[in-house]
């Protein structure tokens, strides 16, 4: 069974456990995934209304980009557990010899770059969804606010979960052009998206008279 088809219960037990997988990146990518659906669940409460008429394709629009979004954030708890796998054993490699030394060396640099590959795109997909919750609470339903709310904080949490995931991976890379490259990408993502994130909520807190 795939980690990401387990129910809630399941998933939150062995995310508690000694198991190394799902770890910080697969619970980054389920939170990003709970806040877009939050975002869809404010687009179907919105399209048919007649009050929300002039925004009804551009809502429907959003809808699509949504369902996207959430279908590769679930997807990427498992890519992250799998990516994960050749980092795990490299640790274990034997190094009591100069060979062997090198030889982990070059494994571990190359199975560290995989591991960033998911929290990169964690970062890169949870951008894209704060971009659609930044339309959403001009045009959503001003009944389903506060759901705009929720899921802008819960995206906010997703985003800087999966630049943290990348941080202790580049960490440990030696090569300082794939570590600039990437630490350029996403901080300006994660800067961005926690930007728009708290615009949104400030104004869904002015919308609710907080």
């Amino acid at each position: 069974m795939k980690i990401s088809e387990k129910n809630c219960v399941e998933f939150v037990e062995v995310l508690a456990s000694k198991s190394a997988v799902p770890g910080g990146g697969g619970a980054a990518a389920l939170v990003g995934a709970v806040g877009m659906a939050l975002g869809s669940m404010v687009c179907n409460l919105t399209i048919g209304k007649k009050k929300y008429a002039e925004y009804e394709e551009s809502v429907k629009e959003t809808l699509v980009k949504a369902g996207q979004i959430e279908k590769r954030l679930l997807n990427m708890i498992d890519e992250d557990a799998e990516c994960f796998l050749p980092l795990s054993k490299a640790y274990g490699l034997p190094k009591s010899t100069e060979e062997e030394k090198k030889i982990k060396e070059e494994t571990m640099e190359n199975a560290l770059k995989v591991a960033c590959e998911v929290p990169i795109n964690i970062v890169k997909v949870c951008y894209d969804a704060i971009k659609l919750h930044e339309d959403l609470v001009d045009k959503g339903s001003k009944l389903a606010i506060s759901d705009v709310g929720v899921g802008v904080q819960c995206l906010r949490a997703a985003i800087l979960s999966g630049q943290l995931n990348v941080v202790i991976n580049i960490n440990s890379i030696k090569d300082e052009d794939y570590v600039n490259k990437v630490k350029t990408e996403v901080d300006t993502l994660v800067t961005e998206g926690v930007k728009i994130c708290d615009e949104v909520y400030a104004k869904v807190e002015r919308a609710l008279g907080k």
